[in-house]
């Protein structure tokens, strides 16, 4: 199926809310994200326009992209953050280079397997790599060491393991395990 794959708007904070929320119900949320739904739905309509606004287009510290069906209906979602080596750390290790952070990937169960999460990394990354100096070197994120099914999508799309582990917040006997991308080296 085709998507238009594009970065939110400032003013799409209830659609961004809605995906959100539905991608906290998720059977796997709790390998997902750091959030629970019931923490999420209670959060005032503030949060929601603040959180939106800072992930919408032509911002340059973090990119929310949706997949739109046809119907306008948006089926999934990825963020990325951008790091810094002077930046405060949001989760995992402090970035010792400049890099990306992909965060919230969601895509409703009846887009999975036909393009949406593919096109959405397309996006992202992509992203990643146009941004101003200092250039990005590489685009990371992380995944619950059980999440078996996003684990192997990571690597079909060509991340591979840092061989960096964190403990998961709450449960220091779980591991979040650090996949990456390097910048091409453009042979000239």
């Amino acid at each position: 199926m085709d998507y238009l794959i594009r970065a939110i708007r400032a003013d799409e904070w209830e659609r961004a809310r809605e995906i959100r929320l539905a991608a906290l119900q998720d059977p796997v949320a709790h390998l997902a994200f750091l959030e629970t739904y019931d923490v999420a739905v209670a959060r005032p309509d503030a949060f929601w326009r603040e959180r939106t606004e800072g992930a919408a287009e032509g911002g340059t510290g973090a990119r929310q992209f949706v997949a739109e069906a046809l119907d306008g209906r948006w089926v999934g979602t990825i963020s990325v953050l951008v790091e810094r080596p002077a930046d405060e750390v949001r989760f995992g290790e402090p970035a010792k280079i400049d890099q990306t952070h992909i965060v919230g990937v969601y895509v409703r169960p009846e887009a999975r397997g036909d393009g949406a999460t593919e096109a959405l990394f397309r996006a992202g990354v992509e992203w990643s790599w146009s941004l101003p100096e200092p250039e990005i070197q590489r685009v990371r994120l992380y995944v619950h060491e059980a999440n078996a099914r996003a684990r192997a999508f990571y690597r079909r799309f060509g991340f591979v393991e840092s061989g960096e582990t964190v403990p998961m917040p709450g449960d220091e006997m779980t591991r979040e395990v650090e996949y990456e991308i390097r910048r091409p080296v453009l042979s000239s």
